[in-house]
């Protein structure tokens, strides 16, 4: 498979003193589904937020599909209809409806006719099983409806990455499959996505590789099966017996 993320010496610090990131290397394939988890303050978000540049290195460069997205000529915008992001917030605009929500950038960015837009919306909306919703506005909804409505959203603008900050910290337990079901689903059609997230459920059933991130670094990368039954590092091994 062919690189189409690849990270090199990412590091970012905030207020002069916080190291956020130190020196991250990181590459991930086409079709890959590229876990991230650590303790909170280890870099993850960090570094998922960096690839589309919603926060700017200090130092290092990050390319996808061989763009510097790094680059002060960088058309970031460009950038951004080609990396869609899912949000621990779900980010619905609350006076539009799903279906108005779904087509909102599609037609502004992408200059799609409205029936254009509306008919990929409501593909989209089959896809993660709310073709049902599509007049319904957010606070009808529940959270992991919402939530799959922004994943709807963001692939509307036909990514080639996804990026899911984890996508289910806020939502009530019985609702964190729904959400989890789609992404595995997109996994398994190919989509490259780079993940965080601490659900070990979906890092088993759909995860290629796993990243383990503490105080900005990457202490440990396995695939899954490699990574909770024989992880090589003591701080992984510490980290693992407080989440399984």
């Amino acid at each position: 498979m062919e690189t189409y993320i690849e990270i090199k010496n990412a590091v970012k610090t905030f207020g002069g003193t916080v190291q956020a990131l130190r020196g991250v290397d990181l590459t991930v394939k086409k079709g890959e589904v590229v876990l991230i988890i650590g303790p909170s303050g280890s870099g993850k978000s960090t570094l998922l937020r960096s690839v589309n540049r919603l926060e700017r290195l200090d130092s290092g460069t990050i390319f996808i599909d061989g763009e510097c997205v790094t680059d002060e000529k960088a058309d970031i915008r460009h950038i951004r209809e080609e990396v869609g992001m899912v949000f621990q917030s779900f980010n619905l605009f609350p006076h539009l409806s799903v279906l108005d929500n779904i087509t909102l950038s599609p037609t502004l960015v992408l200059k799609q006719g409205k029936e254009e837009a509306a008919a990929t919306a409501r593909r989209l909306l089959a896809k993660v099983g709310l073709s049902e919703k599509e007049a319904a506005w957010p606070e009808q909804l529940s959270g992991g409806q919402q939530q799959r409505v922004a994943i709807a959203r963001a692939l509307a603008m036909n990514p080639k990455v996804m990026l899911f900050d984890e996508p289910t910290s806020a939502l009530d337990p019985e609702m964190i499959k729904e959400v989890l079901d789609v992404m595995t689903n997109l996994a398994e059609e190919g989509m490259t996505m780079l993940v965080v997230s601490h659900e070990m459920g979906f890092a088993r059933a759909a995860a290629h590789r796993i990243i383990f991130m503490d105080a900005g670094q990457i202490v440990e990368e396995a695939p899954p099966e490699t990574f909770f039954t024989s992880p090589r590092e003591d701080r992984t091994r510490r980290f693992l017996e407080h989440i399984l």
